[in-house]
């Protein structure tokens, strides 16, 4: 079963620590038999979004109504089974040119809206910071999150960080951490991939909340009563009698 990982360069640095452990990361994955490319985002033309699905949902929408390079980018993550997203750390976020990047993604989860479906459920994401600074975690934090709301899987392992001055070249953790990310990220795809599931998040149980509601409010209602009298005393010892 083939497998594509796209690994995604947002440093303007292309010869820079970022750089490297993405280099490392991909090279595991071709390791572990997948297909790689690398994509530089400081080489394409990405307009910042400007939220027009605030202004009618239905414009948000592949391929984006703004024309630019961005285009090209959501061709080349609509056609790979996993990401790999290294970022510099600036200022506990990452840099302009991905949190434009990633916003402009949207028009791919926003299908959910147009066909019942985001486009971009079901892949698979690693993630590798770097910086000479704190802010690591914050960077992916951010990224995981986003990411997993767009559907995209996250495997155990997912991340890589570098936070020294000098050469990451030098640092096998880093390393290590970085090679594992293109390791899980091949599995988990493969894995995800044999399960041929269709759709991830569906809207079947729709029909069953209102019974589910009514059976967890009889069933709160019950343990309120029922704790409260062992509560009672505890919280309100403070309040004027």
């Amino acid at each position: 079963m083939r497998i594509k990982v796209l690994g995604v360069n947002a440093s303007p640095r292309k010869y820079g620590n970022t750089a490297k452990l993405l280099e490392i990361a991909l090279k595991a994955a071709k390791y572990e038999g997948a297909d790689v490319e690398r994509v530089d985002l400081y080489d394409y033309r990405i307009e910042p979004c400007i939220g027009c699905l605030c202004d009618d949902e239905r414009c948000c929408r592949y391929p984006c109504v703004i024309d630019d390079d961005m285009r090209i980018l959501l061709d080349k993550v609509l056609s790979s089974d996993a990401l790999i997203v290294a970022t510099p750390i600036y200022w506990y976020g990452p840099s302009g040119v991905l949190k434009n990047f990633i916003d402009r993604l949207t028009c791919l989860e926003h299908m959910i809206f147009i066909e019942g479906r985001c486009w971009a459920e079901g892949k698979v994401a690693g993630f590798i910071a770097v910086g000479n600074d704190t802010g690591a975690i914050q960077v992916i934090a951010y990224m995981m999150s986003v990411l997993n709301s767009f559907g995209i899987a996250i495997p155990p392992w997912a991340l890589a960080y570098y936070t020294k001055s000098g050469d990451v070249l030098s640092d096998e953790r880093a390393l290590l951490d970085a090679a594992n990310v293109g390791r899980t990220v091949v599995l988990t795809a493969r894995a995800l991939k044999s399960l041929d599931v269709k759709q991830w998040y569906v809207t079947d149980y729709r029909s069953m909340l209102p019974n589910w509601c009514s059976e967890i409010q009889q069933l709160t209602e019950k343990l309120r009563e029922s704790e409260w009298s062992k509560r009672k005393d505890l919280v309100t010892k403070l309040l004027p009698r």
